[in-house]
């Protein structure tokens, strides 16, 4: 994955690898991997950048009256699956989306990572890269081959077999990712029983969201082989720990790290300081793309690893936002918050604008919090200047609708359907009656 092909590299390997059919791939507003399966007689025409799909089934797309969308595939992003059957294998391409008159569609989420990605160029950056670390939790399918509640294992953090029933899986879907071109860095048995984490190489931006939605697809696949559903649900289970996806990110110019600074101050840069007071800044206003669902916010509170409060601190993992401890080109910030229910094209722009607002009117980062923040009461955060991240997904769509700068970054399309899919998601939780209201109140009242 990365590498640079041609139409005459694809053929070649099309025909080398006996592969049949091709997906095209690309991911709606809510980051939901959408694919049409073509036959291997339809490829040169989209290679030709002429297929066509009816984008008004898609959520956040079009309206019905101007459904027509093409799928433009990225060369770059050829892979051939290898889990399919040798008697003829499924490649795939991830796609960006295009109108019928040859413009890009200001709807399609990748799309708008590259326009935000341009903005960065603008101001004299060369790269924006991510390294995130996504968790999953693994349950076992039940006789109907729907996921059950059952986890597969009773293992805790950096825990092994017979503990860790999990391996077995997590070893296979490393292997496949391996073949697919991943460099995998660690694979472990994360905190909670059931929960697993496998950490890949950092990239550019636009390649690791490629890569964060291909890694999705693979650990799905390959867990339904070994009888299990994997989910990237933020929290599915109660009084454990949620499922998160720590976004590590650096910009570079020229070749070189910008937030890196021997002589800084924890070795940091002023360009590093200024980005991290554009994330406190924003914080609360794009906590609604990074955290989208009304379940995100059951991992989002006080106990269980997550941060609940926007604050940054060189030392400990009670923050927003940390300092890994990693200098040189390593050097990077981490926030924590993100979730793997994330959109990540959407996440990482909303956090790039975030970053570089704080660049461009050199905003001046707050005072650090070393302080585990966990233990400090109300009146203390406040006098730290510790805000509190939005507890429920209503009061983070309203918190982002006052932000000009994330709604700029968005586009006024992305920003419109988010949001009208975010209030029916809400309107819809909100009025629905839970098993924990029946259990409080059936006999009391």
């Amino acid at each position: 994955m990365g590498s640079k092909f041609t139409k005459e590299d694809i053929w070649k390997t099309v025909k080398e690898e006996n592969v049949k059919f091709i997906r095209l791939q690309f991911t709606d507003l809510l980051g939901t991997i959408k694919n049409v399966e073509i036959p291997l007689s339809q490829l040169e025409k989209a290679l030709d950048n002429k297929m066509m799909f009816d984008g008004s089934s898609i959520e956040g797309f079009v309206r019905i009256e101007e459904s027509d969308m093409m799928l433009y595939p990225d060369l770059d992003t050829f892979v051939v699956f290898p889990w399919t059957s040798e008697k003829g294998k499924v490649a795939r391409f991830i796609c960006d989306i295009y109108n019928p008159d040859g413009t890009p569609f200001e709807g399609c989420p990748r799309y708008n990572l590259k326009k935000n990605l341009k903005k960065m160029e603008e101001l004299g950056f060369s790269a924006f890269n991510i390294g995130t670390e996504p968790e999953f939790f693994l349950f076992k399918l039940d006789d109907y081959g729907e996921p059950s509640m059952e986890l597969n294992d009773k293992g805790g953090y950096f825990d092994l077999a017979p503990t860790d029933l999990g391996e077995n899986c997590r070893r296979d879907i490393v292997l496949e990712l391996e073949e697919m071109g991943f460099e995998i860095e660690a694979s472990h048995h994360e905190v909670a029983p059931g929960q697993h984490e496998i950490d890949f190489k950092y990239s550019d931006a636009l390649k690791h969201c490629d890569d964060i939605q291909t890694f999705k697809l693979v650990v799905k696949t390959i867990a339904r082989k070994h009888g299990l559903h994997a989910t990237f649900m933020p929290k599915p289970l109660f009084g454990v720990n949620g499922s998160g996806m720590h976004a590590n990110m650096s910009l570079f110019k020229d070749g070189e790290n910008a937030f890196f600074d021997p002589k800084g101050d924890l070795q940091l840069s002023e360009t590093a300081y200024q980005f991290i007071a554009g994330i406190i800044r924003h914080a609360t206003s794009f906590t609604a793309i990074t955290n989208p669902t009304v379940n995100s916010y059951k991992r989002l509170v006080p106990g269980y690893e997550a941060p609940s409060y926007v604050a940054w601190s060189g030392k400990n993992r009670s923050p927003l936002v940390r300092i890994p401890s990693s200098r040189g080109i390593s050097t990077r910030i981490e926030v924590r918050s993100v979730d793997p229910s994330a959109n990540p094209y959407l996440g990482m722009s909303v956090m790039l604008a975030s970053g570089l607002d704080g660049v461009e009117n050199k905003l001046e980062a707050p005072a650090p919090v070393n302080r585990n923040i966990y233990v400090m009461d109300k009146e203390e955060r406040i006098k730290n200047g510790v805000e509190d991240l939005p507890a429920t997904l209503y009061d983070a769509v309203q918190l982002l609708k006052k932000d000009e700068i994330l709604v700029n970054a968005l586009g006024e399309h992305l920003f419109e359907h988010f949001v009208e899919a975010k209030e029916i998601e809400w309107d819809m939780f909100r009025t629905q009656v839970h098993p924990w209201e029946r259990e409080q109140y059936i006999q009391t009242y």
